[in-house]
């Protein structure tokens, strides 16, 4: 395995990092540990909140810089990813604001018995985090950011083709004021992160990922009874099913389709339309789904840049020829120039398709008619995923009614690209378990203590 940034626009290995020694994630794990029996023993949650306002004000410092890393780390559009570092700093600064809040004691009512009962939150000790390469700043603030204000210390593993803002977060984190081993980045192998996982100073794991990553880290940690949060891949409906306005709708759709490219676990990938619906949006949103074309992601007019690698959209390419050699039909697109890759809209996916249970990372639209409500339930949740999902309607009961019917982690009603630091991100099924984001994801990685005292 080799850490390494390869602009997916232009092909170019950029820079290449090594693999950590043996001895050297053993070192890191030792720091960790100490960072924790130490500084997260002797500091306050209120000292460790003002550290972690301070990484949220330097990633808004450094924004540019940032910004430019996963541009040619991940190719993503210049002005998506200032969006993603401003997020990440608000993040970081929501967390600080409302630390005292999640980490307060929770008195319990006895039922029987004089004297008080309360749980006390605090840390567990060293947690593992591995990374995905879609959101680079983003995926570990919600993950770092709520775990260092608890008092457990990070080792980080980021991607692989991500070693350059792993080394500039890490940096962020020291320059802020964090001690050595609160925070650690590891450029370490698959096999090493087995290590990490077994190693008793280490309690809990959570991962961004594929399916196959969540899998293979879970049942490494089950073997060594660790706690794990996983949030794997997604295939999210978007359900129409009535509109004031189609146009808006369409434009809607495709935002939440195309969002960092389309490589978003929680964007909207299969779209379920209303049958007197149906002919009018498709021929709409194919036709705005057209208008948006791959380019430079340096250029601050770029909204689709290249897929995060060759190989990326080379795995995509071979998807949707898979899909029409099935049966799907091919609507827009499907044309591919090295790492970039065009809009594309199929139809006419049966379940029996493989495209129908899988998840397309990249601008690759499924649409599906809809004979009714009831259907159109029975379509979005015909899904092994069940992480996000996006439902339109005008009618305020039947929004409340089918939110209620589908298998996800998370419903967003008549809006898309509304996530925000304050509300718990995850999902069920095989998208994964745990929660990140708002009060949710302060509550992971915590000892929920009970402290019982007699009257």
């Amino acid at each position: 395995m080799s850490y390494a940034v390869t602009n997916p626009a232009t092909g170019e290995t950029v820079k290449t990092f090594d693999t950590i020694t043996d001895a050297g994630l053993q070192a890191a794990i030792a720091s960790a540990e100490n960072a924790y029996r130490t500084w997260s023993k002797t500091t306050t949650v209120e000292e460790r909140a003002a550290l972690v306002r301070r990484v949220g004000e330097l990633h808004v410092e450094r924004r540019q810089e940032l910004a430019d890393i996963i541009v040619r780390e991940m190719g993503k559009p210049v002005e998506q990813a200032l969006g993603e570092v401003d997020f990440a700093g608000a993040i970081y600064e929501y967390y600080a604001d409302h630390a005292s809040e999640f980490l307060k004691d929770e008195p319990i009512q006895l039922l029987d018995g004089a004297g008080s009962a309360v749980v006390r939150r605090s840390a567990l000790g060293v947690l593992l985090g591995v990374m995905p390469w879609n959101f680079p700043y983003y995926q570990v603030a919600r993950f770092a950011g709520p775990n260092l204000i608890i008092g457990n210390t990070i080792l980080l593993k980021h991607a692989e083709q991500c070693p350059e803002s792993a080394a500039a977060i890490e940096r962020m984190f020291l320059d802020a004021g964090f001690p050595e081993g609160a925070y650690v980045n590891i450029y370490a192998s698959h096999d090493q992160i087995e290590t990490v996982i077994a190693d008793p100073r280490v309690q809990g794991v959570s991962l961004t990922g594929s399916e196959r990553a969540g899998a293979a880290v879970a049942e490494i940690a089950g073997r060594n009874l660790k706690k794990v949060v996983l949030e794997l891949g997604g295939s999210d409906p978007f359900i129409l099913l009535s509109t004031d306005d189609l146009d808006a709708t369409v434009q809607n759709a495709v935002d939440a389709r195309l969002d960092n490219s389309g490589q978003s676990c929680n964007a909207a990938k299969r779209f379920v339309v209303a049958d007197e619906l149906y002919d009018s949006f498709l021929a709409k949103f194919t036709a705005k789904l057209a208008e948006v074309e791959a380019t430079d992601p340096t250029s601050e007019s770029s909204a689709l840049g290249p897929l995060s690698s060759l190989r990326a959209a080379e795995g995509l390419d071979e998807q949707v020829q898979r899909a029409v050699a099935n049966g799907a039909t091919l609507v827009r697109g499907g044309g591919r120039n090295g790492a970039f890759f065009e809009t594309t809209v199929l139809t006419d996916v049966t379940p029996e398709n493989p495209a129908s249970k899988e998840e397309f990372f990249g601008p690759v639209a499924q649409v599906f008619r809809a004979k009714d409500e009831a259907d159109a339930v029975r379509i979005a949740n015909d899904t092994p995923f069940g992480l996000g999902s996006y439902l339109y309607t005008t009618d305020e009961q039947q929004a409340l009614r089918v939110a209620d019917q589908i298998e996800a982690g998370m419903v967003f009603v008549n809006v898309v690209l509304a996530d925000g630091a304050e509300l718990p991100f995850g999902g069920v099924k095989r998208s994964g378990s745990g929660r990140e984001l708002g009060r949710f994801g302060a509550d992971e990685f915590v000892n929920k203590k009970l402290i019982r005292i007699g009257g």
